[in-house]
């Protein structure tokens, strides 16, 4: 009779074991963010990749995108809840109509680390390209009006003193068709990101010109939400945020070191967290190369992911000089100052 009743002991721990694990798997809230396969986007994927999400309650699925600005309408129109990409014109004006809410940083560009890099092509050096400052009367590969890339070259003309116009800017619509205009000299120049970049000067199928860091320094990207959603589900955002940053703290602490020459450390923790990030920004390359290529590759990000909101302000204004920003928009709206504290440069 004991060992009966011990036996039926087991059996009714073992079933709310079961229950308790099964709970627990139900308990994780779904919700969606829109990415592309950036090192700059680090931080969400050790997040990923370190169980932070699930820890707060959370089951995230990335969905990859090709270019910046269909992540914002993505968030807009609910396909996902979070974005986490450069900021554009159409982020701006979706933002400006009550869509989305930017809510922490995602990279920055800022001296001393590398970011985006401007290539030329050979064909384009051989004739003479070879500085920021012959630019005017080339042409340059942007992945669409109103990205990343031509803020950056409107940026770049200002500092050095020549009419964007002058640049025959040719939206592609993709970063891989940026990478094959390059390699084939249809264009002769492209202002992209690290890991493709060094990708496309080790095939010998590009030349280097400059950092945009070495020139200027602006808030790249941002982690945003939709305004909706953020309303009726701020708990989530919240534990959300709170994983994100904690995958921020890990990248930056593990990736951004430095000795006491300002040159870069790798230890065995930076070559770890690389690799959570390269199963996302290199999944069919061998695991060494990958890591290699995301340490050479790595944009600052703040440790607390928090925004350089100021530089936010400028980056709208001068949209909104180029009339790719509605002259309503108003950064004030929109960026959402809660979900992170000490955000700097904030306007009073």
């Amino acid at each position: 009779m004991a060992q009966r009743n011990l036996t039926a002991l087991l059996f009714a721990i073992a079933a709310l074991a079961s229950f308790a694990i099964t709970g627990a798997v139900r308990a994780q809230e779904k919700t969606a963010v829109g990415v592309l396969r950036f090192v700059s986007s680090g931080p969400l994927f050790v997040a990923v990749e370190k169980g932070y999400f699930k820890q707060e309650g959370l089951d995230v699925d990335l969905k990859f995108f090709d270019a910046a600005q269909p992540i914002a309408v993505a968030v807009v129109t609910n396909d996902t809840d979070f974005g986490l990409t450069a900021f554009t014109a159409g982020l701006f004006n979706l933002a400006g109509k009550g869509g989305l809410k930017v809510i922490a940083a995602q990279a920055k560009e800022a001296k001393g680390f590398e970011g985006n890099a401007i290539l030329a092509s050979n064909a384009a050096w051989e004739k003479g390209l070879r500085r920021v400052e012959d630019l005017p009367g080339h042409s340059l590969a942007i992945s669409q009006v109103g990205s990343s890339f031509h803020y950056q070259l409107g940026q770049l003309a200002h500092i050095k003193g020549f009419d964007i116009k002058r640049v025959d800017m040719k939206p592609l619509q993709s970063l891989g068709n940026m990478v094959a205009a390059m390699k084939g000299n249809s264009v002769d120049a492209i202002i992209i990101a690290p890991h493709l970049a060094k990708q496309l000067l080790a095939d010998n199928a590009a030349k280097f010109i400059g950092w945009y860091s070495e020139l200027d320094e602006y808030q790249f990207g941002a982690l945003f939400a939709n305004a909706r959603m953020l309303a009726a589900r701020r708990p989530m955002a919240e534990k959300f945020v709170r994983a994100y940053t904690r995958g921020a703290a890990d990248f930056s602490a593990a990736l951004l070191q430095r000795d006491a020459s300002n040159k870069r450390v790798f230890d065995s923790n930076s070559h770890a967290i690389a690799a959570l990030v390269a199963k996302h920004v290199y999944p069919g390359e061998p695991a060494d190369k990958a890591v290699a290529l995301v340490e050479a590759s790595t944009f600052y990000v703040d440790p607390q992911g928090r925004l350089d909101v100021g530089d936010v302000y400028n980056q709208v204004t001068w949209y909104k000089s180029q009339g790719l920003v509605d002259a309503s928009v108003d950064p004030k709206n929109f960026i959402d100052l809660s979900f992170v504290e000490g955000h700097t440069n904030v306007p009073k």
